[in-house]
């Protein structure tokens, strides 16, 4: 599956989710995405609860999650914070 995103749109979303998000620790909570950064920063995560997404140098991105299905629904998370927020 060919997702529609670029590492410009998933760090907007990243930091919507800091800005808005419930902090719990090193990490922060908004609408079911949990968003959070390496020890130094240079890399961020995105997770829900089926698929991960690291970000990484040069904006590289990488999604991990089992089934299509799982993917589309995160998509869709990732989305809704970048037009809601």
């Amino acid at each position: 599956m060919k997702n529609e995103f670029d590492s410009h749109l998933l760090l907007s979303v990243f930091e919507k989710i800091r800005q808005h998000g419930e902090r719990q620790d090193d990490r922060y909570v908004l609408d079911g995405v949990t968003a959070y950064t390496d020890h130094d920063g240079y890399t961020v995560f995105m997770e829900d609860a089926l698929v991960k997404l690291r970000v990484g140098f040069h904006n590289q991105y990488h999604f991990d999650y089992d089934k299509a299905e799982h993917l589309e629904t995160f998509e869709k998370k990732l989305k809704a914070i970048e037009h809601n927020y």
